[in-house]
């Protein structure tokens, strides 16, 4: 089943739904940022951290822990994969989450 729309949460398989609730801000803030910088793929943005970490130029600055949002960023494309789902579209990321829209 694929579960990629807004409000389908009561579809969702329980491992999805658990994981999910329980994305922390930071994870929720990763893809804000795939979404509005990188047109929702993570793979240039992880290009792009990388960069950062090699002292490359790079597009922006995040004030979280680079290797500890290369490891989120693994995670949720796991859980993405497995689920055949965007989670962006699952928690509502871009306009209309502008506390953490704010905080890109």
């Amino acid at each position: 089943m694929t579960v990629s729309t807004r409000g389908q949460t009561d579809r969702m398989p329980e491992p999805l739904r658990r994981f999910v609730s329980e994305l922390t801000d930071e994870h929720r803030l990763l893809l804000v940022l795939r979404t509005q910088l990188y047109d929702g793929d993570w793979g240039p943005m992880i290009a792009d951290l990388r960069n950062r970490l090699a002292g490359k130029p790079h597009v922006f600055r995040l004030a979280a822990r680079i290797e500890d949002d290369l490891q989120r960023i693994q995670q949720m494309t796991r859980i993405e994969q497995q689920h055949q789902v965007n989670l962006s579209h699952l928690i509502g990321a871009g306009a209309e989450n502008p506390e953490l829209e704010a905080r890109a």
